[in-house]
């Protein structure tokens, strides 16, 4: 399976996603790193994803392919992140085919109601190990 992350900023949420990936699965599917800046991405190859590309085209061009998108919900959000996801981006992941697993994070002034704030290592986990998990093995 084709897992790609996107991240930016720092990308360290980015970055303890596949640090948890590969502990769990090894290296039994391909994760990208998918940064909006280079510094985003650089956190994530450091994190041992097989492959990295930074910037609005590489999302672009990557996320159609994945089987699995994993990232913030400010990924599908025009302008979050500072301005780092264009309008491009968030159409192209919104509209990928792959499986979108979005932690429910955000600096934009967005609200999701019914979800209960929890630390990034728990739902870091919760995505790689059971939701993430569960579509693996219906697959």
């Amino acid at each position: 399976m084709r897992i790609c992350v996107v991240d930016g900023l720092g990308g360290g949420m980015g970055a303890a996603l596949i640090r948890r990936l590969k502990e769990v699965y090894l290296e039994e599917h391909e994760v990208i790193a998918l940064g909006t800046n280079p510094l985003a991405t650089a956190q994530m190859m450091k994190a041992r994803a097989n492959r990295g590309a930074s910037g609005e085209n590489a999302i672009v061009h990557t996320v159609p392919t994945a089987d699995f998108i994993l990232g913030s919900i400010s990924i599908v959000l025009a302008n979050a992140m500072m301005g780092e996801v264009t309008p491009r981006m968030a159409a192209a992941v919104a509209s990928a085919p792959g499986r979108k697993i979005l932690l429910p994070l955000t600096r934009a002034k967005v609200e999701i109601i019914g979800v209960t704030v929890e630390p990034l290592p728990h739902l870091v986990d919760k995505v790689v190990t059971e939701r993430l998990k569960e579509l693996l093995n219906n697959v």
